[in-house]
């Protein structure tokens, strides 16, 4: 039967085609219902793959592998080094500090530029002053005592010279009357008592000049240790003068170092007691580092290491020249000399960073540094293609860049050296 009308009897009568009651459907609805579950079809399968890699290489958890870091192990010199901060120092920074108790006058300002030799500030001391004065006076008339008893002992020395003159002259006349009476008594000019008395009085005038020549001697020995004491006792009091005048001249204080005022601790016409500091010098011409170091690095520091020093964007090498032995605040203060030249525009506490170079350990597999190191040092993840397996390591020498491994890896071996809280010490890692 078609579309077209059909004859009916006689009558030539025409039916219409249903074309009209035709609906047009829309199919795009249904496309996107077919693309959608082929899109979850996939997913499906692709999870089930996934799942049974992760199940066949023992992987429990997946990462992206661009969450984790990965360094290689490499053989090779592991310099193992301490980075610390700290800041640069006068290496010559005296102190200057009153001798004596007075009033300070000050002669220079703080941050001006003094010289060797130059007077920075006087101290005004009247008792030192006044003390000086009576010394002085003390020194003047033991000079004149020691002037009188010179004359004294010149007159004593005079006297018993005189003394011993006259015993000689005692001694000559009762030698000639001896003679004399001996001439006589041969010719029966005198008796024997008087030849006897003539050796008597011969024999007195002996005995009186031997004593003579010994008061003599010892009178002098007597006279010149009582000069000698008074000469004794006038040097000390030189000596004491002296030193009052060199406390007195140590008043004017003078600059120790070419360079420039540091601060001052006091003000100008301040009241000052004995060994208060005035200021502060700074010798400008040489410099240190001052660096402070953990003090769990304390032990393996060591006079004469190698410091590199970064000084703005200058690096200089230098050398530690003295430890403290105390720690402050879990640190320990080291100082480093270093080369340095006026080009360098180095100032007073100008901040750098040191690193200070403990010991280089020759062919060594090392890797590089990571938060890996927190997990105790025992274990690792090395990766095998993209699974990440846990192994067993141990960990020796460190530095600020680069660990030492003692045994559990070879050279060439990759290791997730990142954190590893997420891994919850999972066997195994899947990379994607």
């Amino acid at each position: 039967m078609t579309n077209q009308g059909m004859h009916t009897g006689g009558n030539d009568t025409k039916i219409r085609d249903t074309g009209a009651q035709d609906v047009v459907m829309n199919t795009t609805p249904r496309r996107k219902k077919i693309k959608l579950l082929f899109t979850a079809a996939v997913l499906v399968i692709a999870g089930v793959s996934a799942n049974a890699f992760i199940n066949s290489s023992d992987a429990s958890i997946s990462m992206a592998r661009s969450a984790v870091q990965i360094a290689t192990v490499e053989r090779g010199v592991l310099m193992r080094d301490i980075v610390a901060t700290g800041r640069v120092v006068a290496a010559n920074a005296p102190q200057l500090y009153s001798p004596e108790k007075g009033f300070v006058n000050l002669q220079v300002k703080a941050g001006e530029d003094v010289i060797q030799g130059q007077i920075v500030a006087t101290v005004e001391s009247p008792e030192l002053d006044n003390q000086l004065k009576q010394e002085r006076s003390e020194l003047a008339r033991l000079e004149g005592e020691f002037a009188r008893q010179e004359l004294d002992t010149r007159r004593q020395t005079l006297t018993i010279t005189k003394q011993a003159d006259l015993a000689k002259l005692d001694l000559v006349a009762a030698d000639r009357e001896h003679r004399r009476a001996q001439l006589s008594i041969k010719d029966h000019l005198i008796n024997q008592i008087d030849l006897e008395k003539a050796k008597d009085e011969l024999a007195r005038a002996q005995v009186t000049f031997k004593h003579a020549e010994q008061e003599v001697e010892l009178a002098k020995d007597t006279l010149a240790f009582e000069l000698e004491s008074v000469r004794n006792t006038i040097e000390r009091q030189r000596l004491v003068v002296s030193e009052l005048e060199r406390q007195v001249e140590a008043l004017t204080i003078k600059a120790s170092v070419n360079g420039m005022v540091g601060s001052l601790f006091v003000q100008d016409r301040a009241l000052v007691a004995a060994n208060d500091t005035l200021m502060t010098l700074v010798d400008l011409s040489a410099y240190e580092a001052e660096i402070n170091v953990p003090e769990s690095y304390a032990n393996d520091l060591g006079l004469g290491m190698d410091v590199e020093l970064k000084l703005a964007n200058r690096t200089v090498t230098g050398s530690l020249s003295a430890i403290s032995p105390e720690v402050t605040e879990r640190q320990v203060t080291a100082r480093v000399k270093f080369d340095h030249d006026a080009s360098m525009n180095i100032r007073q506490n100008q901040q750098l960073s040191a690193r200070v170079l403990l010991e280089q350990r020759q062919d060594v597999l090392k890797v590089r540094r990571g938060s890996f190191t927190q997990a105790g040092g025992f274990v690792a993840y090395r990766l095998d293609g993209d699974v990440a397996r846990r192994i067993d390591i141990r960990i020796g020498a460190t530095s600020m860049r680069e660990v030492e491994l003692l045994s559990g890896v070879q050279p060439g071996d990759q290791l997730i050296i990142s954190n590893y809280d997420e891994f919850a010490q999972a066997p195994a890692i899947l990379l994607r």
